[in-house]
């Protein structure tokens, strides 16, 4: 079976690839999100060609002919484009056989333990924790992940003395029998890392992320042997030669791939697969309810190297707009703090055709 036509559907947050086949069986899949415009053009120019006339059976193998193909283009937009590709691969070979994706790698549908994660940091100690305990007792979420420091922001807070009166306030307000995460997003020196993990630790707080700039290995594993919660990291990474680097070193104590900024699902496999070799677990990053959040539910209900729970945004219209109407019916339904894995083939989940009737369409075809 090879593949005769790719399309994409797109605006500038969203792309979702469609895959025909020439016996006219389909797969869909998704780009990463965030100018996702762009990312459907890269993937008509750079991926396409390539994909266009091959086979459809060894993903991994058409994924890696890509990328040698473009060697020229490596990078985030490429993996971002890529997985476009992958994930309408692993829809298709799912419908074909009649079985979700979980399944097909190994696992099967059940409910996830999800945590609560906000991605506002323009949101006071006080609205942050009033949110949180209405989630709590609303969906029973019971593990909360929330924002320090600033992204990228060199030591230097949101707003001055932020990180310290969040963090009390948050942890406390929670109070025992909560999982408690934080996020810098690259914030921190070493040294005002090792000092907010001293307080996070002394807060009851287990999971510290991107402490440092992600892309300096050496300081966050500095922070990471420094402390005794959780470092984790990962989320920015595309690189196959620089996981193997950060898992080595022990730079981090849990990886967080990003299925769409990986390149797929194959690809991410491979990191999930050398962190299982290590020993450390693989709590993916997902942080928006667009495929991605679908593709990690799939992926954590089959490695044997899952994290404790699933990364689920609490963020609505209000933060992400663009969000609204991508699926028919409520894919990420929420009860007792849990989320279900699709039992449907594929993903187990369809494609607004409205959504799609808005968007620009572009077309490659052999």
């Amino acid at each position: 079976m090879k593949i005769a036509r790719l399309e994409t559907f797109a605006n500038e947050f969203v792309c979702f690839v469609k895959l025909t086949t020439d016996t006219g069986a389909v797969g869909w899949g998704q780009t990463s999100t965030y100018n996702a415009d762009i990312t459907a053009t890269i993937f008509h120019r750079q991926v396409s060609p390539w994909a266009l006339g091959a086979n459809t059976e060894d993903i991994d193998a058409l994924v890696d002919r890509i990328e040698e193909r473009e060697h020229k283009y490596p990078g985030s937009y490429r993996c971002r484009a890529i997985a476009g590709l992958d994930t309408a691969l692993w829809d298709l070979r799912g419908k074909l056989e009649g079985k979700p994706v979980v399944a097909l790698l190994g696992g099967a549908p059940r409910r996830l333990r999800t945590y609560a994660s906000s991605m506002k940091r323009d949101i006071s100690p006080d609205d942050e924790a009033a949110r949180f305990l209405r989630l709590r007792d609303e969906q029973g979420f019971d593990a909360f992940k929330w924002r320090v420091g600033a992204e990228c922001g060199r030591d230097v807070d949101e707003w001055p003395g932020r990180t310290e009166a969040i963090v009390p306030r948050v942890a406390r307000a929670l109070g025992d029998g909560i999982a408690k995460l934080v996020d810098a997003n690259s914030g921190f020196s070493v040294r005002r890392a090792i000092e907010v993990g001293r307080l996070l630790e002394a807060e009851g707080i287990a999971h510290f992320e991107e402490p440092c700039p992600y892309w300096k290995l050496e300081q966050t594993k500095e922070v990471a042997d420094a402390l005794a919660l959780d470092v984790t990291g990962g989320e920015q990474d595309w690189d196959l030669a620089t996981w193997k680097r950060m898992i080595d070193m022990r730079a981090v104590d849990v990886v967080q791939p990003d299925v769409m900024y990986m390149g797929g699902i194959s690809r991410t496999l491979r990191v999930a697969r050398m962190a299982a070799e290590a020993g450390l677990p693989c709590t993916p990053h997902s942080a928006n309810l667009s495929l991605v959040t679908i593709c990690t539910m799939h992926l954590l209900g089959a490695i044997p190297n899952a994290g404790k729970y699933l990364e689920f945004s609490i963020e609505g219209t209000d933060y992400y707009p663009w969000q609204d109407g991508l699926f028919l019916g409520d894919p990420f339904w929420i009860s007792e703090g849990k989320v279900t894995i699709p039992a449907g083939p594929g993903w187990g989940v369809e494609i607004n055709p409205d959504w799609l009737a808005r968007a620009k369409h572009q077309s490659s075809r052999t």
